[in-house]
């Protein structure tokens, strides 16, 4: 495999697609010795069939607002691989999604289905609308017309969607609730789903919560623990907020949260009130962190930054993709980061990940730490299934023993002579070996 010859390729055919170019190089890298390895990949082409998805589909979206207005959105699907099983993503909505956006989001979410070693395929989707400042019935509108081009593209073993940016648990209900009335039956073809109508326990806290399981791992591997770590996380959402609880249990101190308008910096940490009171902040619709600090006035309110300048033990970004630069990501090592694990996609940049790897920091890649969302989403479709609901503890446990066997499949891919541990590169490799192992199987097709 030559990486520079695929990448020129891509480039051409996808022009300006930066965040799914972006995505595509790590993995190759990471895999390239691996691939090289074994001949049997080349042969059947199998980068060049999986850089590719399987088919991307883009409609038109239109709704009517309170007044009656007429409004136009971009809707997609993108089906990028399903050979271990249905195609399994989220659905974003967002101003900034966008076809690189998605792609990128899907290739990843290939190997992060795979890491997690349930039957799921790669696939995510979403919309450039933005749920912010949109009243319920808005909102549905749109849910109905988005979903009355989706719903034959999908279904329990064909495509499961599931949350994400923007799609919370008021979303899928306007989607499900649309989805059966289309299709005339009632199955879990959407996860995120309400407590009384299919859901799962633990689904709202899973990615904040394995992400700290994982990220737990990486510390015990250097006999290390959370307990009296300073810890800094970024974004103030349902991912952050799972980040805050199980940290704090854990015995870690959250310092920093922040939004589009800056960050949070609160030297006491965050307690029960505080994380209790990111729920109400993140329903409060105005998508700002700022007022956090005027219902606690001991915390500071930093405007226009990231916190990633504050001194801390561990940093976990936790809002959205290359949030994280080179230039952050040499002042946390300036300012003694002993871990860094990015729990939201791709949530550094290549400069970044270089510098912390330069420096020996051990470094969790998105796809393995946050693959907990998913995983508990593959929970809640086998509950469905089963037509059973396990207990908040026995999922939490299924949970815990998933990022662990993610944890140790890095180590097993990404353990260096020199003792480090390359997480990136197990991650990838691990992921990697599974879905085109499973294509070789199933043929050319």
């Amino acid at each position: 495999m030559n990486v520079k010859n695929i990448l020129t390729n891509l480039e051409t055919k996808h022009p300006g697609e930066k965040e799914y170019l972006q995505a595509v190089h790590e993995v190759l890298e990471s895999i390239e010795s691996i691939y090289n390895e074994n001949p049997q990949y080349e042969a059947a082409k199998i980068i060049e069939r999986l850089v590719e998805p399987d088919r991307v589909l883009t409609f038109r979206v239109t709704w009517l607002d309170d007044e009656g207005q007429v409004h136009v959105n971009l809707g997609y699907r993108i089906q990028f691989n399903n050979a271990i099983g249905p195609y399994k993503g989220g659905i974003r909505l967002h101003p900034s999604v966008n076809l690189s956006i998605l792609k990128f989001l899907g290739f990843e979410q290939t190997f992060k289905n795979a890491l997690t070693t349930l039957p799921l395929g790669g696939a995510k989707g979403g919309s450039d609308f933005n749920p912010k400042g949109k009243s319920d019935a808005e909102i549905m509108r749109f849910c109905q017309a988005f979903m009355l081009e989706l719903w034959r593209m999908i279904g329990p073993n064909t495509d499961v969607p599931a949350g994400d940016i923007g799609t919370g648990g008021r979303e899928i209900g306007y989607l499900y609730g649309m989805y059966k009335k289309l299709q005339f039956e009632n199955t879990g073809v959407l996860t995120g789903k309400g407590l009384n109508w299919g859901g799962s326990l633990v689904r709202p806290e899973a990615t904040g919560f394995g992400a700290t399981y994982f990220t737990n791992e990486m510390l015990a591997t250097n006999n290390d623990s959370f307990k009296d770590k300073i810890v800094c996380v970024s974004g103030f959402g349902n991912v952050a907020w799972g980040v805050a609880l199980k940290v704090t249990e854990l015995g870690g101190k959250v310092v920093t949260i922040s939004g589009p308008d800056g960050y949070i910096y609160d030297e006491r940490g965050l307690d029960a009130d505080k994380i209790e009171y990111m729920l109400a902040l993140r329903a409060s619709n105005n998508d700002i962190v700022s007022p956090y600090a005027d219902e606690f006035p001991e915390a500071q309110f930093i405007a226009g930054k990231k916190p990633w300048e504050v001194k801390c033990d561990i940093a976990m970004p936790s809002a959205t993709q290359n949030e994280l630069n080179g230039e952050d990501a040499v002042k946390l090592i300036a300012n003694g980061v002993q871990y860094v694990a990015e729990v939201s996609n791709m949530g550094c940049t290549p400069e970044a990940v270089e510098a912390l790897h330069k420096a020996k920091i051990p470094f969790g890649p998105g796809k393995a730490v946050n693959a907990g969302g998913v995983g508990v989403s593959g929970l809640e479709m086998s509950q469905n299934a089963m037509k059973l609901n396990w207990t908040a503890e026995e999922v939490d446990a299924k949970l815990h023993q998933m990022m662990s066997s993610i944890h140790s499949a890095c180590i097993k891919y990404g353990l260096q002579d020199d003792g480090y541990i390359n997480y990136v590169k197990g991650a990838n490799v691990a992921g990697f070996i599974k879905v085109a192992d499973t294509m070789l199987d199933q043929g050319i097709v």
